[in-house]
């Protein structure tokens, strides 16, 4: 059974951690990215069903190449960070089912039926990218999150070949700038949005 975080573990995902508009120029390498990755994959998804397709961008060429998917506001954001991130969802995920759930025969679930997987593919891929913001916290990195991209154009860009992988989202990733960042934005308490039974 697993046991509480401390508050300082606490502070690094959630409480003291925020979305960042630009970095330090510590870089980001293929290994910081597979730590990542190794920890993201653990996160549970409806029948283990996995998503989610990452592009990682670690050099300036590719970052370049997403800048020009990007809006105005997001574009110089993307250039400027150490490594971006594409997180694309495979609305073909049931072709992996039989490897990655072989308890039953689950890719039979969506078998005829583009709807189902463009929803669960959507869903699950949303969590994915949530575990990677964590998991990047966790692990001693900064994110930036954003929409604010030409889906047509990020397609074209990084799913060329892959009609059936769609961009979800996209995010930058390093070692986060203070000077950057805005004043936190209210959050909602428990009785705004909630209710019990």
């Amino acid at each position: 059974m697993g046991q509480p975080l401390d508050d300082a573990a606490l502070d690094t995902i959630f409480r003291a951690a925020r979305t960042y508009n630009g970095y330090h120029d510590t870089p980001v390498t293929e290994a910081d990215v597979r730590a990542i990755y190794d920890l993201v994959k653990m996160g549970p998804t409806s029948a283990n069903q996995q998503p989610a397709r990452f592009v990682w961008l670690l050099d300036q060429a590719g970052r370049d190449k997403l800048a020009d998917c990007a809006s105005e506001g997001n574009a110089d954001k993307i250039r400027n960070a150490p490594a971006a991130v594409v997180i694309g969802m495979d609305e073909d995920f049931h072709e992996q089912l039989p490897w990655l759930f072989p308890h039953t025969d689950a890719k039979s679930w969506f078998t005829g039926s583009e709807a189902a997987r463009r929803e669960s593919a959507f869903r699950n891929s949303t969590l994915q990218g949530a575990y990677f913001i964590i998991a990047a916290r966790a692990l001693g990195w900064d994110t930036g999150p954003m929409s604010g991209f030409d889906a047509d154009k990020v397609q074209a860009a990084f799913f060329p070949d892959q009609p059936k992988v769609k961009v979800n989202f996209i995010s930058t990733l390093g070692k986060g700038d203070a000077e950057t960042i805005f004043d936190r934005s209210p959050r909602p308490d428990f009785e705004t949005f909630n209710r019990i039974g």
